[in-house]
Protein backbone atom coordinates (compact mmCIF):
# COMPACT_ATOMS: atom_id res chain seq x y z
CA UNK A 1 0.00 0.00 0.00
CA UNK A 2 1.20 3.56 -0.64
CA UNK A 3 0.33 6.83 -2.37
CA UNK A 4 -2.21 6.69 -5.17
CA UNK A 5 -0.61 6.28 -8.58
CA UNK A 6 -2.00 6.40 -12.09
CA UNK A 7 -1.84 3.54 -14.59
CA UNK A 8 -2.70 3.29 -18.27
CA UNK A 9 -4.66 0.29 -19.50
CA UNK A 10 -5.10 -0.28 -23.22
CA UNK A 11 -6.72 -3.24 -24.87
CA UNK A 12 -7.84 -4.31 -28.34
CA UNK A 13 -11.34 -5.71 -28.73
CA UNK A 14 -11.68 -8.86 -30.83
CA UNK A 15 -15.37 -9.47 -30.12
CA UNK A 16 -17.31 -6.45 -28.91
CA UNK A 17 -20.06 -8.41 -27.18
CA UNK A 18 -22.76 -6.64 -25.14
CA UNK A 19 -21.68 -6.05 -21.54
CA UNK A 20 -17.92 -6.36 -22.19
CA UNK A 21 -17.10 -2.89 -20.85
CA UNK A 22 -19.42 -3.47 -17.89
CA UNK A 23 -17.61 -6.71 -17.04
CA UNK A 24 -14.22 -4.99 -17.08
CA UNK A 25 -15.56 -2.06 -15.05
CA UNK A 26 -16.99 -4.52 -12.50
CA UNK A 27 -13.61 -6.25 -12.30
CA UNK A 28 -11.94 -2.91 -11.59
CA UNK A 29 -14.63 -2.09 -9.04
CA UNK A 30 -14.07 -5.34 -7.13
CA UNK A 31 -10.35 -4.59 -7.02
CA UNK A 32 -11.13 -1.03 -5.85
CA UNK A 33 -9.20 0.42 -8.78
CA UNK A 34 -10.65 3.79 -9.83
CA UNK A 35 -11.34 4.64 -13.48
CA UNK A 36 -10.31 8.28 -14.04
CA UNK A 37 -10.86 8.48 -17.82
CA UNK A 38 -12.03 6.09 -20.51
CA UNK A 39 -12.21 6.52 -24.26
CA UNK A 40 -12.05 4.61 -27.50
CA UNK A 41 -8.63 5.00 -29.11
CA UNK A 42 -8.53 4.52 -32.89
CA UNK A 43 -11.10 1.92 -33.83
CA UNK A 44 -11.29 -1.25 -31.77
CA UNK A 45 -8.79 -0.11 -29.14
CA UNK A 46 -9.93 1.24 -25.78
CA UNK A 47 -7.80 3.17 -23.30
CA UNK A 48 -8.32 3.86 -19.60
CA UNK A 49 -6.54 5.95 -17.01
CA UNK A 50 -6.70 4.12 -13.70
CA UNK A 51 -5.75 5.00 -10.13
CA UNK A 52 -4.85 2.81 -7.17
CA UNK A 53 -2.63 2.86 -4.10
CA UNK A 54 -1.72 -0.83 -4.40
CA UNK A 55 0.51 -1.96 -7.27
CA UNK A 56 -0.36 -5.61 -6.54
CA UNK A 57 -3.90 -4.95 -7.74
CA UNK A 58 -2.56 -3.85 -11.13
CA UNK A 59 -0.61 -7.09 -11.51
CA UNK A 60 -3.69 -9.07 -10.51
CA UNK A 61 -5.78 -7.06 -12.97
CA UNK A 62 -3.36 -7.91 -15.78
CA UNK A 63 -3.49 -11.61 -14.93
CA UNK A 64 -7.29 -11.55 -14.88
CA UNK A 65 -7.61 -9.67 -18.19
CA UNK A 66 -5.27 -12.17 -19.86
CA UNK A 67 -7.99 -14.79 -19.37
CA UNK A 68 -10.65 -12.73 -21.20
CA UNK A 69 -10.87 -14.09 -24.73
CA UNK A 70 -12.67 -11.07 -26.20
CA UNK A 71 -9.74 -8.70 -25.70
CA UNK A 72 -5.95 -8.50 -25.79
CA UNK A 73 -4.17 -6.16 -23.39
CA UNK A 74 -1.62 -4.07 -25.30
CA UNK A 75 -0.48 -1.79 -22.45
CA UNK A 76 -0.64 -1.76 -18.67
CA UNK A 77 1.87 0.77 -17.36
CA UNK A 78 2.34 4.12 -15.69
CA UNK A 79 0.94 6.61 -18.24
CA UNK A 80 3.17 8.50 -20.64
CA UNK A 81 2.12 11.87 -21.99
CA UNK A 82 1.07 10.27 -25.29
CA UNK A 83 -1.16 7.84 -23.35
CA UNK A 84 -2.91 10.64 -21.47
CA UNK A 85 -3.55 12.55 -24.69
CA UNK A 86 -4.72 9.41 -26.50
CA UNK A 87 -7.42 8.85 -23.89
CA UNK A 88 -8.30 12.55 -23.84
CA UNK A 89 -8.60 12.91 -27.64
CA UNK A 90 -9.38 9.37 -28.75
CA UNK A 91 -6.34 9.11 -31.04
CA UNK A 92 -2.61 8.59 -30.81
CA UNK A 93 -0.10 11.19 -31.92
CA UNK A 94 1.79 10.11 -35.03
CA UNK A 95 5.35 9.34 -33.97
CA UNK A 96 8.37 8.53 -36.13
CA UNK A 97 9.18 4.85 -35.68
CA UNK A 98 12.91 5.41 -36.29
CA UNK A 99 13.29 8.71 -34.43
CA UNK A 100 11.13 8.52 -31.32
CA UNK A 101 11.59 12.18 -30.42
CA UNK A 102 9.84 13.31 -33.63
CA UNK A 103 6.05 13.79 -33.50
CA UNK A 104 3.87 14.64 -36.52
CA UNK A 105 0.65 16.67 -36.72
CA UNK A 106 -1.54 18.04 -39.49
CA UNK A 107 -3.44 21.31 -39.39
CA UNK A 108 -6.74 19.57 -38.62
CA UNK A 109 -5.10 18.27 -35.42
CA UNK A 110 -4.27 21.71 -33.99
CA UNK A 111 -6.35 21.01 -30.88
CA UNK A 112 -4.29 17.91 -30.14
CA UNK A 113 -1.05 19.78 -30.89
CA UNK A 114 -1.96 22.66 -28.57
CA UNK A 115 -2.83 20.19 -25.80
CA UNK A 116 0.48 18.37 -26.38
CA UNK A 117 2.47 21.61 -26.25
CA UNK A 118 0.55 22.75 -23.17
CA UNK A 119 1.53 19.59 -21.30
CA UNK A 120 5.16 19.95 -22.40
CA UNK A 121 5.24 23.59 -21.30
CA UNK A 122 4.06 22.65 -17.80
CA UNK A 123 7.34 20.84 -17.26
CA UNK A 124 9.93 22.76 -15.28
CA UNK A 125 13.57 23.18 -16.21
CA UNK A 126 15.58 23.12 -19.43
CA UNK A 127 13.99 21.74 -22.59
CA UNK A 128 14.38 22.62 -26.26
CA UNK A 129 11.52 21.86 -28.66
CA UNK A 130 11.89 22.16 -32.43
CA UNK A 131 8.84 22.95 -34.57
CA UNK A 132 9.08 22.24 -38.31
CA UNK A 133 6.52 23.45 -40.82
CA UNK A 134 5.91 25.61 -43.87
CA UNK A 135 5.09 29.32 -43.41
CA UNK A 136 1.58 30.18 -42.18
CA UNK A 137 0.72 26.60 -41.17
CA UNK A 138 0.03 27.66 -37.57
CA UNK A 139 3.35 27.12 -35.77
CA UNK A 140 3.54 30.35 -33.76
CA UNK A 141 -0.19 30.39 -33.02
CA UNK A 142 0.05 26.84 -31.64
CA UNK A 143 2.96 27.79 -29.39
CA UNK A 144 1.06 30.78 -27.99
CA UNK A 145 -2.09 28.70 -27.47
CA UNK A 146 -0.03 25.99 -25.75
CA UNK A 147 1.48 28.62 -23.46
CA UNK A 148 -2.02 29.79 -22.54
CA UNK A 149 -3.05 26.21 -21.77
CA UNK A 150 -0.01 25.83 -19.51
CA UNK A 151 -0.68 29.26 -17.95
CA UNK A 152 2.81 30.38 -18.96
CA UNK A 153 3.94 33.74 -20.28
CA UNK A 154 5.64 33.66 -23.68
CA UNK A 155 8.52 35.81 -24.89
CA UNK A 156 9.54 36.36 -28.51
CA UNK A 157 13.31 36.21 -28.96
CA UNK A 158 12.89 36.39 -32.75
CA UNK A 159 9.79 36.16 -34.89
CA UNK A 160 8.01 37.08 -38.13
CA UNK A 161 4.52 37.07 -36.61
CA UNK A 162 4.08 40.80 -37.21
CA UNK A 163 7.28 42.15 -38.72
CA UNK A 164 10.69 40.59 -38.35
CA UNK A 165 11.62 40.79 -34.68
CA UNK A 166 15.25 40.39 -33.58
CA UNK A 167 15.78 41.10 -29.90
CA UNK A 168 19.18 42.17 -28.61
CA UNK A 169 18.17 42.69 -24.97
CA UNK A 170 15.30 41.84 -22.63
CA UNK A 171 13.91 43.08 -19.37
CA UNK A 172 14.25 41.09 -16.16
CA UNK A 173 10.56 40.15 -16.34
CA UNK A 174 10.92 38.86 -19.90
CA UNK A 175 13.92 36.75 -18.89
CA UNK A 176 11.96 34.87 -16.23
CA UNK A 177 12.94 31.17 -16.59
CA UNK A 178 9.30 30.14 -16.18
CA UNK A 179 8.46 31.85 -19.50
CA UNK A 180 8.24 30.03 -22.83
CA UNK A 181 10.84 31.49 -25.21
CA UNK A 182 9.90 31.51 -28.89
CA UNK A 183 12.78 31.55 -31.39
CA UNK A 184 12.53 31.73 -35.18
CA UNK A 185 15.47 29.64 -36.32
CA UNK A 186 15.82 31.47 -39.63
CA UNK A 187 15.61 35.00 -38.24
CA UNK A 188 17.98 34.23 -35.36
CA UNK A 189 20.70 32.81 -37.61
CA UNK A 190 20.33 34.48 -41.03
CA UNK A 191 18.83 37.86 -40.10
CA UNK A 192 20.48 38.62 -36.75
CA UNK A 193 23.51 40.42 -35.33
CA UNK A 194 26.16 39.67 -32.73
CA UNK A 195 24.17 41.15 -29.83
CA UNK A 196 21.15 39.04 -30.69
CA UNK A 197 23.24 35.86 -30.92
CA UNK A 198 24.74 36.58 -27.48
CA UNK A 199 21.23 36.97 -26.06
CA UNK A 200 20.21 33.77 -27.83
CA UNK A 201 23.07 31.84 -26.25
CA UNK A 202 22.11 33.12 -22.81
CA UNK A 203 18.50 32.05 -23.28
CA UNK A 204 19.43 28.64 -24.68
CA UNK A 205 21.45 27.95 -21.52
CA UNK A 206 18.63 28.98 -19.16
CA UNK A 207 16.66 26.31 -17.21
CA UNK A 208 13.55 27.06 -19.23
CA UNK A 209 11.45 25.97 -22.23
CA UNK A 210 12.66 27.12 -25.63
CA UNK A 211 10.68 26.49 -28.84
CA UNK A 212 12.65 26.88 -32.07
CA UNK A 213 10.71 27.25 -35.29
CA UNK A 214 12.58 25.96 -38.37
CA UNK A 215 15.03 23.90 -36.27
CA UNK A 216 16.85 22.44 -39.30
CA UNK A 217 17.98 25.88 -40.49
CA UNK A 218 18.82 26.78 -36.89
CA UNK A 219 21.06 23.72 -36.55
CA UNK A 220 22.69 24.26 -39.94
CA UNK A 221 23.51 27.93 -39.34
CA UNK A 222 24.47 27.84 -35.62
CA UNK A 223 26.60 25.89 -33.16
CA UNK A 224 23.56 23.93 -31.93
CA UNK A 225 22.93 20.38 -33.11
CA UNK A 226 20.27 17.70 -33.12
CA UNK A 227 21.28 16.42 -29.67
CA UNK A 228 20.43 19.83 -28.18
CA UNK A 229 16.74 19.21 -28.97
CA UNK A 230 14.56 17.15 -26.67
CA UNK A 231 11.57 16.92 -29.01
CA UNK A 232 10.97 17.70 -32.69
CA UNK A 233 7.42 18.47 -33.86
CA UNK A 234 6.34 18.56 -37.49
CA UNK A 235 3.19 20.45 -38.53
CA UNK A 236 1.80 20.10 -42.06
CA UNK A 237 -1.28 21.31 -43.91
CA UNK A 238 -1.82 17.69 -44.98
CA UNK A 239 0.06 14.42 -44.35
CA UNK A 240 1.75 14.48 -47.79
CA UNK A 241 3.04 18.05 -47.62
CA UNK A 242 6.81 18.32 -47.99
CA UNK A 243 8.61 20.80 -45.73
CA UNK A 244 10.99 22.55 -48.16
CA UNK A 245 13.36 25.15 -46.73
CA UNK A 246 14.68 26.65 -49.97
CA UNK A 247 11.39 28.54 -50.41
CA UNK A 248 11.65 30.29 -47.05
CA UNK A 249 14.06 33.08 -48.05
CA UNK A 250 11.57 34.43 -50.57
CA UNK A 251 8.69 34.20 -48.11
CA UNK A 252 10.66 35.94 -45.37
CA UNK A 253 11.66 38.76 -47.67
CA UNK A 254 7.98 39.31 -48.51
CA UNK A 255 7.21 39.66 -44.79
CA UNK A 256 9.59 42.59 -44.31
Amino acid sequence: MGDKQQWYLEYTIHKNRPGLLGDIASMLGMLEVNILTINGVEGKTRGMLLETDDERKIKLLGDMLDTVGSITVSALRHPKLVDILAVRHGRYIDRDSDDLKTFRFTRDELGLLVDFLGELFKREGHQVIGLRGMPRVGKTESIIAGSVCAMKHWTFVSSTLLRQTVRSQMSEEECNPSNVFIIDGIVSTLRSNEKHYQLLQNIMSMPSTKVVEHPDVFMKESDYGYDDFDIIIELRNNPDEEIVYDTFVTVYNEDV
